[in-house]
């Protein structure tokens, strides 16, 4: 069996990478790594993986079972395409793209929000006229505003969003928050959650069928830890 491990599930999200945080990356490296140690048979092992340097490909010496690193975007291409059985990567990911898998477990760890966010004086919701919202998440901005009955235009932003509405480029964002910091140290206000985003473990349709039982043991094997962290 193949896993694709995206040790960046959201890695590159934007505010994660401003606030610092290694933790996630750390603690995701924590849970493979113990779950291979410790699988429910046998001893499995990625030694690799504890110093990794520039390897992006790690071989289970007891297990067959291969892991490789890619970005969050290519995690789910992998996994659509049936070159990976299972994925960990970001639900900003999941949402922002086509998806052709089963998400079966929430791995409680890279936790923060997708967030509608402008200037105090800008009145979004209640603003009549032309509406312009800049985001790096388009699909994610167009089907939260459909939901509200607005007719806006999404604006595609791929470095800083918060400067948009300060220059004027727009009237507000839809980003990713994790502390609120970068927000308030530019005069931004959250006017709305979207959703909650935290990584997630994904699985290709064929393999979820075919490597049934491989697949969830897996899936136990994680979703054990996970609890055992939130306990």
């Amino acid at each position: 069996m193949t896993d694709v491990v995206e040790l960046k599930a959201v890695n590159d999200i934007a505010e994660l990478k401003k606030s610092g945080n290694k933790a996630t990356i750390a603690k995701i490296e924590r849970l493979l790594l113990e779950l291979r140690e410790h699988p429910t048979t046998g001893t499995g092992q990625v030694e690799a993986l504890k110093d990794k340097g520039r390897a992006l490909v790690f071989k289970d010496s007891v297990h067959d079972i291969q892991y490789f690193l890619v970005k969050s975007n290519d995690c789910i291409t992998y996994v659509n395409h049936g070159v990976a059985d299972i994925g960990v990567v970001g639900k900003d990911t999941i949402l922002e793209n086509e998806n052709d898998n089963y998400e079966l477990l929430d791995l409680k760890i890279g936790k923060c929000k997708f967030i509608v966010a402008s200037l105090p004086q800008n009145q979004l919701f209640s603003k009549v006229g032309h509406i312009k919202i800049g985001t790096k998440y388009p699909r994610v901005a167009k089907q939260y505003f459909l939901s509200k009955g607005m007719d806006v235009e999404i604006i595609k932003i791929d470095g800083s969003v918060e400067l948009a509405p300060i220059l004027g480029l727009c009237d507000g964002i839809v980003d990713i928050m994790e502390t609120g910091t970068t927000l308030k140290e530019n005069g931004l206000v959250v006017l709305d959650t979207v959703c909650d985003i935290s990584a997630r473990v994904i699985v290709n349709k064929a393999s979820f069928k075919l490597k049934h039982e491989e697949v969830m043991k897996v899936i136990h094997d994680l979703s054990k830890r996970v609890n055992e962290d939130v306990d």
